[in-house]
């Protein structure tokens, strides 16, 4: 007599959905994902937020790795100022952020911005949504940069700086929320 596992055949359920039922949905997410990440490079090469270029080399040598040039605002502390963002795609994207800190010679001074480039932006992490885009990211990191008042580090830079491990999503953050800025 044949289990509930086994189909008329005598095979096990389990060796045939491997191959039907969990490769198809992968390779559509993997579709997706490049699909997405396509739209996107185009709208950022395309319509920039202000004061934003996508690094053209940058996507050269792979499509899950961007850099953005940025620009201080102008009429801001960090008007003129230029600094460089790096985008870090996983194949989980959109449902999972995208990694983005501050990279290059030039990190801001911030109070949400570590030293290391690290950003403190709920966005990145607990807050994001399927529904937000590489250029939003971007809108809010200048909005970030732009409505502060003083330059200066996070009150913990030295400790997170040298205890915190390379990739900013797997920081636990404590979000201070628009006041602190």
């Amino acid at each position: 007599m044949e289990g509930p596992s086994q189909v008329a055949t005598g095979f096990p359920l389990l060796s045939m959905f491997p191959c039907r039922l969990c490769w198809v949905p992968q390779r559509l997410a993997q579709v997706a994902f490049k699909k997405r990440l396509q739209k996107e490079l185009l709208a950022l090469q395309n319509d920039p937020p202000p004061g934003m270029t996508l690094n053209e080399k940058s996507v050269q040598n792979s499509i899950t790795q961007w850099i953005v040039d940025m620009e201080g605002a102008p009429g801001t502390l960090y008007e003129g100022e230029k600094f460089q963002l790096l985008f870090k795609f996983s194949s989980r994207y959109p449902f999972d952020s995208p990694q983005v800190m501050f990279t290059g010679d030039n990190i801001p001074v911030h109070p949400h911005v570590y030293s290391n480039g690290h950003i403190c932006l709920s966005i990145l992490t607990e807050d994001w949504s399927p529904a937000l885009s590489v250029q939003s990211v971007c809108l809010s990191i200048i909005s970030m940069l732009s409505s502060c008042k003083e330059k200066r580090r996070p009150p913990d830079n030295s400790f997170y700086v040298r205890t915190c491990n390379k990739n900013p999503k797997k920081t636990k953050w404590w979000y201070h929320g628009k006041h602190s800025i």
